[in-house]
């Protein structure tokens, strides 16, 4: 018999991110004919279950892989509402037109917003993006031609300039937060796959052995923060053309957009691409479930997440992975022999 020589093979591919690449995709096309079998109730909630994703994926961006603990993601998703019903209310903007605007200008605000707060470190940093959320809280209030502090909602022209027909406008209203959850996961998908991705995991893994390595640690924190604070704030714009008002207190609520979306994120598993995933299916499961308990329900959230971080530090989804290797997105390479015979 010939002797044998190992070959290696490095693959992020597998038969098991291959099947759920293609489940997901099938999970996409049925939930983009919702329209034609959900409720009208049931398309807001799924709709909903999009944009809060979207959030806790974006979040995840930023604590799970570049290390930046925000608790002033509120102040991007009010800065997206805002724009929204500034630029099409006062400026005639069409709505989709403000959308994507929205999401432009809060990352051409988030770059010297970031300068300043990276400053900062640990727990002042996140300290610091609870000031810049009420700073942008305040300015809002301040502003009487979009209702001060009592807010204000959307004229009906800008309403029917999205949609005729009441039905319509809640396909297209959910629609768009389905293209946007399904733009954001592929977007940090795609990023994490880069260079960029690879400098991200050496930063999360050890800062000091990247910085020893070349990587510009500050710039590639800074695209992060820039990237997450545009989507979040296209994110917020669609929040609010779902609920039609906007007001100071909530557009910028951190118990809305940044506590329940930490929560999200931390039960579902922190840097990972799955965890904000299965966190957020969790997440609405409980709320559905538990929300006419009152206040006993956000006591139910807060044990949960307590008893997850103590047994569970890595999230259900890092539970599931440590127990079955299991990996929905194909971001870690796998190395493999592959025998033949010498020449």
């Amino acid at each position: 018999m010939s002797p044998m020589t190992q070959r290696i093979s490095v693959s992020r591919q597998s038969r098991a991110t291959n099947l759920a690449m293609i489940l997901a995709a099938l999970a996409v096309l049925i939930l983009a004919a919702a329209p034609w079998w959900a409720g009208r109730a049931d398309l807001r909630l799924m709709g909903e279950i999009a944009l809060y994703l979207s959030l806790a994926s974006l979040w995840n961006l930023m604590a799970g892989y570049a290390g930046l603990v925000s608790v002033g993601q509120q102040a991007f998703v009010g800065l997206g509402g805002y724009l929204l019903f500034g630029l099409t209310m006062r400026l005639g903007w069409p709505p989709l037109a403000a959308i994507a605007a929205a999401g432009v200008l809060g990352a051409l605000v988030a770059m010297p917003v970031a300068t300043l707060i990276f400053r900062l470190r640990g727990a002042y940093f996140a300290i610091g993006t609870w000031v810049v959320a009420e700073v942008f809280r305040l300015s809002a209030a301040q502003f009487s031609a979009l209702g001060g502090g009592s807010g204000t909602s959307l004229t009906p022209e800008v309403v029917k300039a999205l949609a005729e027909g009441r039905d319509a406008r809640e396909a297209v209203a959910y629609w768009l937060a389905l293209a946007v959850a399904v733009g954001v996961i592929g977007a940090v998908f795609a990023l994490l796959r880069s260079r960029h991705g690879l400098a991200l995991t050496a930063i999360r893994d050890n800062e000091l052995a990247a910085r020893s390595l070349g990587i510009d640690i500050w710039r590639t924190k800074f695209l992060v923060y820039v990237v997450a604070a545009g989507l979040t704030s296209l994110t917020g714009a669609l929040i609010f053309l779902q609920k039609l008002r906007i007001s100071p207190e909530a557009a910028f609520s951190a118990n809305d957009w940044t506590a329940f979306v930490i929560f999200i994120v931390v039960i579902g598993g922190i840097g990972t691409l799955e965890g904000p995933i299965l966190g957020t299916l969790v997440f609405f499961a409980l709320r559905e479930t538990l929300a006419d308990l009152g206040t006993l329900y956000l006591l139910v959230l807060g044990a949960l997440a307590i008893a997850i971080m103590l047994k569970a530090p890595r999230g259900l989804w890092g539970l599931i992975r440590v127990r079955t290797g299991a990996e929905l997105f194909p971001l870690s390479r796998r190395v493999r022999g592959l025998d033949q015979p010498s020449e």
